[in-house]
């Protein structure tokens, strides 16, 4: 079990929804990746991402998903891209990434609480 943190902890962490509207596949990568511009609506605008989903998705599979991202971590570099955003998932039994989405459509920017 991780450590515990306070409510005002977990305030701070900025999770929205956006939709994928461009996935490429990432070669560069140390591990097989997908890049990723995600569209988080006006507040917050189109953010890029690198994640290792290959296993489970195509790039072309990604487009117009929508997936679910921490969006106020600092920017970190991924070889040749920065990746603004962390997209969440969860492992499968093989320790595949599985995105997280919502159960139905929702606007894009809207934080989760």
């Amino acid at each position: 079990m991780s450590e515990p943190i306070s409510y005002a902890d977990f305030e701070r962490v900025d999770i929205r929804v956006g939709t994928i509207t461009d996935a490429q596949p990432f070669p560069e990568a140390r591990k097989p990746a997908i890049k990723l511009w995600i569209d988080f609506g006006g507040e917050i605008g189109v953010k890029r991402s690198s994640a290792q989903l290959t296993v489970h998705y195509s790039p072309d599979r990604l487009i117009g998903r929508q997936v679910v991202a921490v969006v106020n971590f600092p920017p970190r570099q991924i070889g040749p891209i920065m990746s603004e955003v962390l997209v969440l998932g969860v492992p499968d039994e093989n320790g595949a990434v599985v995105l997280l989405k919502p159960d139905l459509g929702v606007p894009k920017g809207g934080r989760m609480f």
